[in-house]
């Protein structure tokens, strides 16, 4: 009986002992960047493979010197790899539609949808404790009537909640 209990108590400690070892299958937080003006996102990721996973921005933007708001929603698929410890790098690719706006002026030449299409390469570190810091760097190439063809390139600090 003894042995029974001691081999039951030593099963639920390595079980515990695996789960605390798991990576975290969601990420939420907040995404910040500057590139013609500054903006910022809320980011959600999810854990889709080992290497795998899908990001989801929402986020605004005002272009300082056209006076120009943009709010999108960018859905990115990403590839991670490890690079020693809570070091990871990351590459990806993915796109997203927006709306842009430029006060004062109701035209239909100023206001209106976007498509982008974006890529992604970037560095993070996951601590010990449920908080993930990425560094990126984000092509975009939007097209909309106000702005054809436009390609943006951002650089963004991320700060995720993992859970």
């Amino acid at each position: 009986m003894k042995k029974l209990i001691l081999s039951a108590m030593m099963l639920i400690v390595f079980a515990v002992g695996l789960q605390a070892q798991e990576v975290s299958k969601n990420a939420l937080g907040a995404r910040l960047w500057s590139n013609n003006g500054f903006g910022g996102e809320i980011s959600y990721q999810s854990i889709l493979s080992k290497r795998n996973r899908l990001e989801l921005d929402f986020g605004y933007r005002k272009i300082e010197y056209k006076d120009v708001k943009v709010t999108k929603l960018v859905g990115l698929y990403q590839w991670v790899w490890n690079v020693s410890g809570g070091f990871n790098w990351y590459a990806g690719v993915g796109a997203g539609i927006g709306s842009h706006n430029t006060p004062g002026d109701n035209s239909s030449n100023s206001n209106g949808m976007l498509i982008l299409a974006a890529g992604d390469l970037g560095i993070e570190y996951l601590f010990d404790f449920p908080l993930q810091v990425s560094l990126d760097v984000r092509p975009e190439y939007v097209a909309s009537k106000y702005n054809p063809n436009r390609s943006y390139t951002d650089i963004g600090l991320g700060i995720r909640y993992r859970f």
